[in-house]
């Protein structure tokens, strides 16, 4: 391939630019993302990524931490609605306190002979309506209070149960993360100093699930998950727009199910190891990634012989063979959830 096949290739905007046109204008002008020569794809291993057993380990904690957060959510929810029922609890006791003494002094045979003494009848009879209007509603409303009270008692029990249940969350998410870590111990894993901060835009937040390998690929003309397309756009809004590749039909890991990019540090494909500006654009885009892991869904990061997911920091990478591209020192790694 000549040096002008190459560069007409590296001005080719990439095939989801129309996907992009509802965009801000400013944001469609940053977003350029090049068509890769067939040979920089192949360069890439057929094995990159993390091992199937440590991806599973690693889903499993994030699903189990999920739960966990949902619980909680729903421990907070309830707590809220039991503050709330023992307000209204007091406010209907109050009421009905407060009816029982008009009733026991003015509902008597006397005050009752009164009325009917009064002079028109119709207005007697309107008396005495009213009053039965007032029995009925305070009975209705104490019959709400006992209605109330033992739902208060069964969100309390809800309450207690929940609370069990989310200790024993608690123990498999615990249990999830220690097999991910015993995973990466095996393979040589030691703890290490990586990016977790960047001077890029956050990301918007991904709405609703994973869902399949369902979306066009704008990078190999594969198909992507719509969270893993989301997390592609976001990046390219955010400014990393250098050459990235996500599909590939083969292989392990997350590429051959649409949940995966491999963002290069260079722009024009991926070539031997980052240095300087190339480096530094690794750096910053690896510390986006993990700035908005939660907010993208972030399943983990490779970048320069280390690895990263949610829970556990950055970790020495041992699935590397010595060359830029299983070393990932050329490129950053994103698989998604």
């Amino acid at each position: 391939m000549n040096a002008g096949t190459i560069a007409r290739r590296a001005a080719r905007p990439f095939r989801g630019a129309k996907r992009l046109l509802t965009f801000p204008v400013v944001a469609v002008a940053a977003v350029v993302l090049l068509v890769s020569p067939a040979s920089q794809s192949n360069a890439q291993e057929e094995s990159e990524g993390a091992s199937a057993e440590l991806s599973q380990a690693i889903e499993d904690y994030l699903n189990a931490r999920d739960e966990l957060a949902s619980l909680e959510q729903q421990e907070e929810d309830l707590a809220a609605e039991l503050a709330a029922s023992t307000e209204e609890q007091a406010a209907l006791q109050a009421e009905l306190e407060d009816y029982a003494y008009v009733a026991s002094t003015t509902s008597d045979y006397q005050s009752t002979a009164a009325l009917l003494a009064s002079g028109d009848p119709q207005d007697a009879i309107a008396a005495m309506e009213m009053l039965q209007f007032l029995g009925e509603s305070r009975a209705d409303r104490l019959n709400e209070l006992i209605t109330r009270l033992q739902e208060i008692q069964a969100l309390q029990q809800t309450l207690d149960d929940n609370i069990a249940e989310q200790a024993e969350v608690a123990e498999d998410m615990e249990a999830a993360r220690d097999e991910a870590a015993r995973e990466l111990a095996a393979a040589g894993g030691d703890a290490a100093d990586g990016p977790t901060v960047s001077d890029a835009p956050a990301a918007e937040p991904f709405e609703g699930d994973g869902g399949g390998c369902t979306e066009d690929d704008p990078t190999t003309g594969g198909c992507l998950t719509p969270r893993t397309l989301h997390a592609l756009e976001q990046a390219q809004i955010a400014g990393f727009t250098r050459y990235v590749a996500c599909y590939r039909p083969s292989g392990s890991g997350e590429h051959p199910k649409g949940r995966a990019c491999d963002f290069s540090s260079e722009p024009g494909g991926f070539g031997g190891d980052a240095g300087g500006e190339d480096y530094d654009y690794g750096q910053n885009l690896a510390g986006w990634l993990i700035e908005n892991s939660d907010a993208l869904g972030v399943q983990y990061i490779i970048w320069y012989r280390q690895i990263w997911f949610p829970g556990s920091g950055w970790k020495s990478y041992s699935g590397a063979y010595g060359d830029p591209s299983s070393d990932h020192t050329n490129h950053v790694h994103l698989s998604m959830r």
